[in-house]
């Protein structure tokens, strides 16, 4: 019996010690904005409520029945230890609770301006007339990222892609690709700095892959707490065009890009200007006045990633300079900057004087080659008629004759040329 009675009041300990227990809460607020930490209790009379933080006490709310204007009353004790009174300091004047609603069983405390010092266990404790209260909140603080840069920059000496982020906690991940993909390791250098809040600012630096100058080159940064990826990509070409001539600018969104809006913009190396934009949800683009007469876009290709830019009889002092293509969606950006020149009729005339002149030099060293050939083979012709060759035909002429004058001779029948005229047998 005395066993059965042991493991009954412990189970009734166990069920008195956890009937008013509730689970861990966990709240991830942002960093300089308002943060909300729940707690919840049974209704009572009298109630005192106090939150603690890693076991120190940093809020306190106290009210008596007697108490009709629900007063707010906040002690400080002398007795206070240096660390109990430090956090108290760190919240004071940004922590509150709503007064009206204690009564209606509400502890839930407001912190206002909140930052990375706010981080950690927090306990709510609340008295009544009805018993106690305890619940426990983990408070998490995240700066998420606002804004993504991508550029290319030339200040190390060589060329290389340039990816920024700031004032971003817990510190960011980030990571590079390529489209298309190539088979060379990518190597970039990260370095993340923090600033005196905690807040990190991260820089990757990638040098761009020689021999490829039209890759699309990626910039992936995502953070611990599960907040969405932020993405940025560039793509950087020239092109050169004729004056009064249409050229087409070309611009093509990477495939991870679905139905984006789009901007076209220029600069002259002064001044920026807006050419035009394309609202995706209208599937309309709108351009600049100024714009109006020298450019078009397709708006049926841009859903599907062509942004490409008609420009219209461009003038070279107007229109020489650098377009920008940006896709947009959430959190996503793709970029494609183009130099584009375009030659006035002065330089068209020069690059024709130009070639014409190549042209004559080509002229003239053919003509040299030629005669050189031409020479190389009348001296080869003369050099071999004036050796006679065995069978000249002066030769032959010459012994036919000889031969015939000794067959005439008187002494041709008695020569010893002809003994062997019969097979070595005498005539008759």
């Amino acid at each position: 019996m005395s066993a059965i009675h042991t493991w009954a009041c412990f189970l009734l300990w166990i069920s008195f010690s956890t009937q008013d227990k509730t689970p861990d809460v966990t709240v991830r607020c942002l960093v300089s904005e308002e943060c909300v930490l729940p707690c919840s209790f049974q209704p009572g009379s009298e109630e005192t409520v106090e939150w603690f933080r890693q076991g120190v006490v940093v809020y306190k709310f106290e009210r008596d029945d007697d108490d009709d204007d629900d007063e707010e009353k906040q002690e400080e004790e002398d007795s206070d230890s240096s660390e109990e009174h430090s956090d108290r300091q760190q919240l004071s004047g940004r922590a509150s609770v709503f007064p009206h609603l204690i009564s209606r069983g509400n502890a839930t405390l407001i912190l206002r301006g909140s930052g990375l010092k706010d981080r950690g266990t927090y306990r709510c404790h609340v008295r009544t007339s009805n018993g106690e209260h305890n619940a426990k909140v983990i408070l998490k603080m995240e700066a998420p990222i606002q804004a993504l840069s991508l550029e290319l920059s030339r200040l190390s000496g060589y060329e290389e892609m340039k990816c920024t982020v700031r004032n971003v906690f817990p510190a960011p991940r980030v990571t590079w690709a390529t489209e298309p993909p190539t088979f060379e390791a990518l190597r970039p250098v990260t370095r993340m700095l923090a600033d005196k809040q905690g807040l990190y600012t991260a820089d990757s630096r990638l040098r761009l892959i020689s021999g490829q100058p039209n890759l699309i080159y990626i910039c992936k940064v995502t953070t611990p707490y599960g907040s969405p990826t932020w993405t940025a990509s560039l793509r950087e070409t020239e092109i050169r065009g004729a004056e009064g001539r249409d050229l087409t600018i070309p611009c093509s969104a990477p495939s991870y890009l679905n139905n984006p809006s789009l901007e076209w913009s220029f600069f002259n190396g002064k001044d920026v200007s807006h050419i035009l934009t394309y609202d995706s949800r209208s599937g309309q683009s709108v351009s600049t006045p100024s714009w109006h007469d020298h450019v078009e876009l397709d708006s049926y290709g841009v859903p599907f990633g062509d942004g490409s830019l008609r420009l219209m009889d461009p003038k070279h002092s107007e229109h020489t300079g650098s377009y920008t293509c940006m896709f947009s969606m959430p959190h996503n950006t793709h970029t494609e900057r183009t130099d584009v020149t375009i030659d006035s009729p002065v330089d068209q005339r020069s690059t024709s004087e130009e070639s014409s002149h190549w042209w004559v030099v080509g002229l003239v060293i053919a003509g040299l080659v030629l005669a050189l050939a031409g020479m190389l083979a009348y001296l080869k012709v003369k050099g071999r008629s004036g050796r006679k060759p065995r069978n000249d035909p002066e030769r032959v002429t010459e012994l036919h004759l000889v031969k015939e004058s000794t067959a005439d001779s008187p002494l041709n029948e008695s020569s010893p040329l002809n003994v062997g005229g019969t097979n070595g047998q005498s005539g008759p």
